[in-house]
């Protein structure tokens, strides 16, 4: 296991400094964002073709490579003829020593999650001959899926409504940001507990509650939700917004 963690750590290594490098050239840092869904599936085509192939690796390695395409997709559209996303244009703008600051606490940074997420897979690679696919992949991939589709669906609707200009400086209310302040969020989270519950048929899988747990970390209290709602704190819509809405989990809204 450790042979194949540091070998994953190496690649990722390269991996993110190639994106720093061309971050520099295009003077750009929010192209991590499109790195880090390819990210996975660096990984994950490494494990298949360099270790014992499983019906449980070839089905993680699928989910993970439309997650992964999908989100890349999306965020190069979303970005595409746009200035920088407003947290890396803010940092640019804030940071003393900028390009050192940049490649720690952003590239390093995400290389570092991004092993720490994949994890369950990693260990499962590491563990050789695989039990078959039985009722918990099942329950697994049914996860991905809802998760997938929160985060699919809630993405595109999001989208589609500020590309209406009447809409501009609005907050959504309507589809899955009805039921939750942050349905792509929600699903970022449940697919990778969907990854996870996959791979709990194999050896020390516990190990990789790490994975899950990190990203529900990372979204719910550090740089996913708290940050983004930051930017709509004082926002008289936004705040009658919160007090109907649930923040996380889909719910009914609420009456005001």
């Amino acid at each position: 296991m450790k042979e194949l963690i540091l070998l994953s750590a190496i690649i990722i290594l390269i991996y993110f400094t190639s994106w720093f490098v061309l971050a520099i050239i295009v003077k750009r840092n929010d192209v991590v964002d499109i790195a880090w869904g390819l990210g996975y599936l660096v990984l994950a085509a490494y494990y298949i073709t360099n270790y014992e192939i499983s019906g449980r690796a070839i089905l993680i390695t699928v989910l993970i490579s439309i997650w992964g395409i999908r989100l890349a997709i999306f965020v190069f559209q979303r970005n595409r003829g746009k200035k920088e996303d407003f947290r890396y244009l803010n940092w640019r703008n804030t940071w003393k020593l900028f390009y050192l600051r940049s490649y720690f606490q952003i590239y390093l940074l995400q290389a570092t999650m991004l092993l720490l997420i994949i994890s369950p897979f990693t260990i499962l690679m590491s563990q050789g001959s695989q039990p078959d696919l039985n009722y918990l992949d099942l329950i697994g991939a049914t996860v991905w899926l809802i998760g997938f589709l929160f985060e699919a669906v809630g993405d595109y609707q999001l989208s589609a409504f500020k590309k209406k200009p009447e809409n501009k400086g609005k907050i959504i209310e309507s589809g899955l940001w009805k039921y939750t302040r942050h349905p792509n969020y929600f699903g970022e989270v449940s697919l990778w507990w969907g990854i996870f519950i996959i791979t709990a048929s194999s050896p020390g899988f516990l190990y990789g509650i790490l994975g899950p747990l990190t990203i529900t970390v990372l979204i719910l209290f550090v740089s996913g939700v708290p940050m983004l709602e930051e930017k709509y704190k004082g926002n008289p819509e936004f705040e009658a917004y919160k007090k109907k809405t649930s923040k996380f989990f889909p719910l009914p809204s609420r009456k005001n």
